[in-house]
C-alpha cells in the first residue's frame, strides 16, 4: 500500500495569480426557500448548445460568504478565465455564493485553535450553502449543455470541506475533486469517497487549517483504496491556492477524469 511518504513535495511560493476579466463570470440569482441567492456562470467560448460539456462547481473558501462573490473570482477560479484554458479546456464553471449567516458543510469550526478542530456530521440537514450549491448543479446539469460523465468540483478552506460533504452526499455525481488547504478528520471519509478522484493540496505552514488535516485525508482515502494524490507545499501558508491552482497538470488531471 502506498504511505504517506509517497506524497509529493513541490517548490516555493508561486506569485499570485494574474488579474482576470472576472466579467466573464455572468452574475445570475437562484431562487430557493424564497431566497434570491447569487452564482455566476463561466461558459465556454463559442458555446454550442448542440454539444456537451464538462462541469465545474467552484467552492470559495469562508472569508468570501456574503452577498457578492466577486472577492472569490481573484482567487483559485481565475484559473478558469486564462485565455490558453479557455482554448484548452472548454468547460461550464459556476460559482455559488454562500450566504454570510452558512457554510459549505457540516462542520463545527473553531478558528481560535491552532491546529484547527473540525467535527463533521453528515448526519445533521445539509446547510443552506450546501444546498444551495447543489441545487444549482442540478438546475445546470437540467437548462444547459453539460456532459455528465464529466462533472467536477473544487474548493478551498470551507470550500475543500464542503467538497467532501458534497460527494458524500452524491457520490455518483462528481468525477473528480481538487481540494486545496481544506483539512478534515476521519468523520469525513465513508466508502462513498471512493467513486470519485482525488487531488489534495496544503501549504505547510498553514495556521489556519493545519497541514496534518489534509495527511490525514490523503491516508485515510488511500487505505479506503480511493484514487488519491497528495501535494505538499513547504513555506506556503494558508493561501496555497495561489500554488495549488496553478500546478502544471491539474486541469489536464481533472479534465481526463470520466465516469
Amino acid at each position: 500500500m502506498k504511505n504517506l511518504f509517497s506524497i509529493m513535495i513541490l517548490g516555493m511560493f508561486i506569485p499570485s495569480v494574474e488579474a482576470q476579466d472576472i466579467s466573464l463570470f455572468e452574475k445570475k440569482v437562484f431562487e430557493m426557500n424564497d431566497l434570491a441567492l447569487p452564482y455566476r456562470i463561466l461558459y465556454p467560448e463559442d458555446y454550442n448548445p448542440t454539444k456537451v460539456y464538462p462541469l465545474v462547481l467552484f467552492l470559495h473558501g469562508a472569508g468570501e460568504r456574503g452577498d457578492d462573490n466577486e472577492k472569490q473570482l481573484t482567487h483559485g477560479v481565475s484559473i478558469f478565465l486564462k485565455p490558453e484554458h479557455r482554448e484548452k479546456f472548454p468547460c461550464i464553471v459556476i460559482a455559488p455564493q454562500c450566504p454570510s449567516d452558512s457554510y459549505w458543510a457540516s462542520a463545527d469550526i473553531d478558528r481560535s485553535t491552532y491546529p484547527l478542530n473540525i467535527k463533521y456530521d453528515y448526519n445533521n440537514d445539509i446547510t443552506l450553502g450546501l444546498a444551495f450549491a447543489l441545487n444549482v448543479t442540478k438546475q445546470i446539469i437540467e437548462t444547459e449543455s453539460v456532459d455528465t460523465k464529466r462533472i467536477y468540483i473544487t474548493g478551498l478552506s470551507m470550500g475543500g470541506m464542503g467538497s467532501f460533504e458534497a460527494i458524500y452526499r452524491f457520490p455518483d455525481l462528481f468525477s473528480a475533486s481538487a481540494i486545496v488547504c481544506g483539512g478534515g478528520d476521519d468523520e469525513a471519509y465513508s466508502s462513498q469517497h471512493t467513486s470519485c478522484a482525488f487531488w489534495i493540496f496544503h501549504g505547510a505552514d498553514d495556521a489556519v487549517i493545519h497541514v496534518d488535516h489534509s495527511r490525514r485525508m490523503y491516508e485515510r482515502l488511500l487505505y479506503l483504496n480511493a484514487d488519491v494524490r497528495y501535494t505538499e507545499y513547504p513555506e506556503v501558508n494558508h493561501n496555497s491556492w495561489e500554488n495549488a491552482y496553478q500546478s502544471l497538470g491539474l486541469l489536464d488531471w481533472m479534465f481526463s477524469q470520466s465516469k
